[in-house]
């Protein structure tokens, strides 16, 4: 991974963990039901924003040669690793 991407996505997951904790506190003290589901929505987008920075990273520093490569196997193998590891063909 390359700066600034390692910074970004260390900071997103720093603030997930803190959601983590705040919503198993918030089911702990039976806190209404909308209330979490909220907090669980701003995690979930927070790990996108995360994802999206690694994707971003990942075709910066790596898919740079992959999809310049001269072999068209090697670029194939490529795109069909990024749609299988960010789960591009479900969105």
């Amino acid at each position: 991974m390359i700066q600034p991407y390692t910074n970004k996505i260390k900071i997103s997951l720093k603030k997930v963990n803190g959601q983590l904790k705040l919503i198993e506190k918030m089911i702990d003290e039976d806190r209404y039901c909308v209330s979490i589901a909220q907090q669980i929505n701003a995690a979930i987008g927070l790990l996108k924003q995360a994802n999206n920075s690694i994707l971003e990273s990942h075709l910066l520093s790596c898919g740079g040669n992959k999809l310049n490569s001269r072999k068209t196997t090697e670029r194939l193998a490529f795109a069909q690793e990024l749609i299988k590891a960010f789960n591009l063909t479900t969105k």
